[in-house]
C-alpha cells in the first residue's frame, strides 16, 4: 500500500480509527493489517458479526489486509466441523480473508519462544496444580504468593519444560509460568501461566503435542508472527493487555502489535454464549447449531435473515468503548427494513376459511404488485376464482366495533380484486362458521373501480382450485424476555418457541426458488424452502414490532 501522509489519512469515524491514524501519522506503520481470530470450538453467532465489521471494516477502510486467525490452542473443544462452518459464516457475510493460519502453524516458534523466556530468567516451571496456583494468586488489595519453584535455574527450568514437550508428565502435573510480579494490581500479571499439559489429538497436529500455549501468551507472538498492526478485540480483553504488551516487549517485537478493545454486541433475549448455544443442541431444545431460532450466523442464513441486513445492523449500532444491551427489536427493524425493499409479496392463508362468489363464474387473472416500494419490480398474475380462502379471523358473527373486515351484510375489499359483500355463512353443527358466501362488485376492480362504494377494509386470500399446501413455522425468542433477568438461561427458556402450522397459499410459492423471501401479505415475512415433499414458509421476521407479544 502507498504509504500515508498525515493529509492523507482516511476521516477517524471512531475511536479505533483515530489511534489508527495517530500510528499512521506517527510512522509506526505503514499499511494496516487486522486479524479475525474465531476459536474453532462452535458455531460463530451474531457477536462475531460485529467483530467481523470490526476487522475486515477497518483494514477494507486502510486498504490493508485482514487475516482469519483460527486460535486452536486448546484441541480437547475443537474440531474440524467448527473450522469449516466459520469459513462459510465468513464468506455469507461476504467478507474475504488476505490469509488463513492457525495458532498451531506456529507451535514450534511459540515454543522456541517460550525456551527464550526460560533461558531469560523471564519463566520458569511450576508443580503446583491449577488450584493451588489460584489460591495463591492474592486478591485486588493482597498480594499473590510466589510458587517455591519460582527460583529455579533457567537449566533446571529447560530441562523440565523439554521433558514436559516429551510427555514425561500426566496433565495438570507440570505448568509454564511467566516471572513478573505477584504484587502488580493486575491479577493477569501475577505469574500467569504461558504453557499446560494436555494430553489430546488436536484437530490438525495429532498427537505431535501435549504441551499447548494458553491463549493470553501465543495472542500477541501470533499476531507478530502474522504482520498484524493492531490487534483488535472484545472488551474482555481489556485487562489482558498489559500482559500481551509484556510479551511483546519481553520478546522484542518491533513494531509491536497495538491491542485495542471495544465493546461486543449484547442482544436482549438471545444467548450469545457458545458455551450455552452447545448446551442447546446437545440436550436437543433446538434442531442443530443452524435452527433458525438459533443466534448463530448459520440459523440466520437458515432462517433467511439476509446477509446485507446485519452488516447494516452492525454499521448502525457503531463502535463503542464501553459495553451495552442492544434490542433485539432494533436488529428486527434492520431486517424487516432491507426486506420491505427487497422481498416480493405473496398470498397464504394460516387459518383458511372457504369463501364462495356466488354470483362470479370462471376465472379471472389479476394483476399482482411484486413489491409496491419498488415500481420496477413490475406485476404478476394471480387467478381470480368462484372459491376462495381467507383467514378465518377475517370473518366475525359478533364484530367489535371499529371492526373494518368481513361481517353479514358488510363490504370488504379482496386484495388486488373485488368488493364483496357477505349475503350469507354456513355453519357447522357445532355452530362454527365453515363457508362464508359473498356476492362481488363488478365495477369494484382494483385499479378501475366505478362503484362508488367506500370500504376502509382490505383482506388477503389465496384460490382455492389452485392453492397449494404449505406448511407455516413461525418462531419466537429462545429466552422469555427481561422480566426473567438474572435466571439461569435454562430457567428462562421458552419451549413454545417454535409454532407449526398447515396453511394454503397461491401456487406461485411453490415455482419460487429455494430460499425466496417474500413478504406475506399482512403476515409477515418469510423464506421459501421444501423438505421431505413439503412446501415450507419458515418465519424470517413479523411485519412489525412484536418481539415478546404473545400471538393471538
Amino acid at each position: 500500500m502507498e504509504e500515508m501522509t498525515e493529509n492523507k489519512l482516511p476521516e477517524a469515524t471512531n475511536f479505533i480509527e483515530q489511534f489508527i491514524n495517530e500510528d499512521l501519522a506517527s510512522g509506526k506503520v505503514t499499511a494496516i493489517q487486522t486479524r479475525f481470530p474465531p476459536e474453532p470450538n462452535g458455531y460463530l453467532h451474531v457477536g462475531h458479526a460485529k467483530s467481523m465489521f470490526v476487522n475486515f471494516g477497518t483494514a477494507l477502510k486502510y486498504g490493508g489486509k485482514c487475516n482469519l486467525f483460527f486460535d486452536d490452542t486448546n484441541p480437547s473443544k475443537e474440531k474440524t466441523e467448527y473450522v469449516d462452518a466459520i469459513r462459510a459464516d465468513i464468506h455469507w457475510l461476504g467478507y474475504e480473508w488476505a490469509r488463513e493460519c492457525y495458532a498451531s502453524d506456529f507451535f514450534e516458534q511459540i515454543y522456541a519462544y517460550a525456551l527464550r523466556l526460560i533461558r531469560e530468567g523471564k519463566a520458569f516451571v511450576c508443580d503446583l496444580s491449577a488450584e493451588e496456583i489460584k489460591n495463591t494468586r492474592g486478591t485486588l488489595t493482597e498480594p499473590g504468593i510466589e510458587s517455591p519453584y519460582r527460583n529455579r535455574t533457567p537449566a533446571e527450568n529447560l530441562e523440565l519444560f523439554e521433558q514436559m514437550r516429551a510427555g514425561k508428565y500426566a496433565d495438570g502435573e507440570k505448568c509454564l509460568r511467566a516471572k513478573i510480579d505477584m504484587a502488580l494490581p493486575n491479577l493477569n500479571m501475577r505469574d500467569p501461566v504461558i504453557y499446560r499439559i494436555l494430553h489430546a489429538t488436536h484437530h490438525r497436529t495429532g498427537d505431535q503435542w501435549c504441551i499447548y500455549p494458553m491463549y493470553d501468551y501465543a495472542h500477541p507472538i501470533c499476531d507478530y508472527l502474522q504482520g498484524v498492526t493492531h490487534s483488535l478485540c472484545t472488551l474482555e480483553f481489556e485487562d489482558h493487555r498489559p500482559l500481551y504488551d509484556w510479551v511483546g516487549l519481553s520478546l522484542g517485537f518491533d513494531p509491536k502489535p497495538r491491542q485495542i478493545e471495544f465493546a461486543r454486541l449484547n442482544l436482549t433475549n438471545t444467548v450469545m454464549s457458545k458455551r450455552y448455544l452447545k448446551k442447546l443442541v446437545e440436550e436437543g431444545m433446538v434442531h442443530g447449531w443452524d435452527d433458525p431460532r438459533m443466534p448463530t450466523l448459520s440459523g440466520l442464513r437458515n432462517r433467511g435473515i439476509p446477509a446485507a441486513a446485519v452488516r447494516d445492523f452492525c454499521s448502525r449500532i457503531g463502535i463503542a468503548k464501553a459495553n451495552s444491551e442492544c434490542e433485539y427489536s432494533y436488529f428486527e427493524a434492520c431486517v424487516r427494513e432491507y426486506l420491505n425493499a427487497h422481498a416480493e409479496r405473496a398470498m397464504a392463508v394460516l387459518s383458511p376459511l372457504r369463501l364462495t362468489v356466488t354470483n362470479f363464474v370462471g376465472s379471472e387473472a389479476l394483476d399482482f404488485e411484486k413489491n409496491q416500494t419498488d415500481p420496477a419490480a413490475g406485476t404478476r398474475e394471480v387467478l381470480f376464482g368462484k372459491h376462495l380462502y381467507i383467514e378465518s379471523s377475517d370473518f366475525s358473527l359478533n364484530p367489535p366495533p371499529k371492526y373494518f373486515r368481513l361481517k353479514k351484510g358488510g363490504y370488504v375489499r379482496l386484495k388486488n380484486a373485488y368488493i364483496v359483500r357477505c349475503d350469507d355463512f354456513v355453519t357447522d353443527e357445532a355452530g362454527n362458521v365453515t363457508e362464508v358466501l359473498c356476492s362481488y362488485v363488478p365495477e369494484s376492480h382494483s385499479g378501475n373501480d366505478t362503484s362508488g362504494i367506500k370500504v376502509k377494509g382490505v383482506i388477503h386470500w389465496v384460490n382455492a382450485e389452485t392453492a397449494v399446501d404449505v406448511e407455516v413455522r413461525q418462531y419466537e425468542s429462545l429466552l422469555r424476555d427481561a422480566d426473567y433477568a438474572g435466571q439461569d438461561f435454562s430457567e428462562r427458556m421458552n419451549q413454545a418457541s417454535e409454532k407449526i402450522i398447515q396453511a394454503k397459499a397461491e401456487p406461485y410459492l411453490k415455482e419460487a426458488p429455494e430460499g425466496t423471501p417474500f413478504q406475506i401479505m399482512r403476515t409477515g415475512y418469510y423464506k421459501k424452502s421444501c423438505a421431505d415433499g413439503k412446501q415450507i414458509l419458515s418465519e424470517i421476521v413479523s411485519l412489525k414490532d412484536n418481539f415478546n407479544k404473545p400471538r393471538a
